[in-house]
């Protein structure tokens, strides 16, 4: 297994072809999420070499599949990694665990395994932080650069439904992102209830 040459491979590959109205799901999204799944990781107790290598090659590729589609784009992400890792010298196995992870970040997320359990904090981490409101902001841009939100108003709906059914998995998500998520979730709660109708 080359982690090291398939990492260089997808980030190049995301720079040079993610389409440009990506404004969430862009290069800067899986850069994230590579960094809050290894620090939950390393705070989750995970020392595994093999183990911490899956997870981070499953964090870079999560979102692959935007390269080619926007719904679904979990299934085509596993797609790729199922063509692309093998020639990184990945086993069946080892690439079994990473479309197992990839899978997991599709809502309503359903992680079964730890490492599961850690991408979908990791991918979700920007809803307990402080920086939430420009990061919501990007992801409502995107959303209706393909006319899927009507305006402000129901985003901050879609939202508040969001928020409230998201759970946090990992004992170390719940400690440092629960409170800052409860605190998003009240603030959006009110904008709407003093929507006029």
């Amino acid at each position: 297994m080359n982690p090291d040459t398939a990492e260089a491979y997808i980030l190049k590959t995301l720079e040079q072809n993610l389409s440009g109205t990506l404004y969430y799901h862009g290069i800067h999204h899986v850069r994230d999420v590579v960094d809050v799944a290894m620090k939950l990781a390393e705070a989750e107790g995970v020392t595994d070499e093999e183990a911490l290598a899956l997870l981070r090659t499953a964090a870079l590729y999560h979102d692959a599949g935007f390269l080619d589609t926007y719904q679904g784009h979990e299934e085509e992400g596993c797609r790729l990694v199922r063509q692309l890792l093998p020639e990184f010298g990945y086993t069946t196995g080892q690439i079994d665990q990473i479309c197992g992870m990839i899978m997991a970040t599709r809502v309503p997320q359903c992680p079964q395994t730890h490492l599961e359990q850690i991408i979908c904090d990791a991918d979700l981490d920007y809803l307990g932080r402080n920086d939430f409101e420009p990061i919501a902001r990007s992801l409502f841009d995107e959303l209706r650069a393909r006319n899927m939100v009507a305006d402000e108003d129901t985003w901050n709906q879609i939202q508040v439904r969001f928020l409230n059914s998201h759970r946090y998995w990992t004992p170390t998500a719940i400690a440092w992102r629960q409170a800052g998520k409860q605190a998003h979730l009240d603030k959006l709660r009110t904008l709407v209830n003093a929507q006029p109708g």
